[in-house]
């Protein structure tokens, strides 16, 4: 089965911070990291709960699951949901921050 894939409002603006914090270090690694973090995202849409569930997941009814992606220093978790045939991707956090906590996840509308 195929999944399509949403990124929620959260997510992009966490990848765009990220994006933004990299090029300040190495602008062409951002590129790289940024282009790679898409392609990542995009295979969610084969085989989502392949990814373990996510430290957030103990908080919440509906599972949380987690891909990571990147390469130390820039190691970033991908937090995601997922509903009938849909991944939601809420989260894009670097890997050494805390885990979120109940009232920072957001859960996106499905409509």
């Amino acid at each position: 089965m195929k999944y399509r894939v949403r990124i929620t409002a959260t997510a992009k603006l966490e990848a765009e911070i990220a994006f933004n914090w990299i090029q300040e270090q190495s602008p062409t690694h951002a590129v790289n990291w940024f282009n790679g973090l898409v392609d990542a995202i995009e295979r969610l849409s084969m085989f989502p709960a392949r990814w373990p569930l996510a430290i957030e997941d103990a908080y919440f009814a509906e599972e949380i699951r987690q891909m990571l992606y990147g390469k130390i220093p820039h190691v970033y978790r991908v937090l995601f949901t997922i509903r009938n045939n849909m991944v939601y991707v809420l989260h894009i956090r670097h890997g050494t921050r805390q885990g979120l906590e109940k009232d920072e996840l957001i859960f996106p509308d499905e409509t």
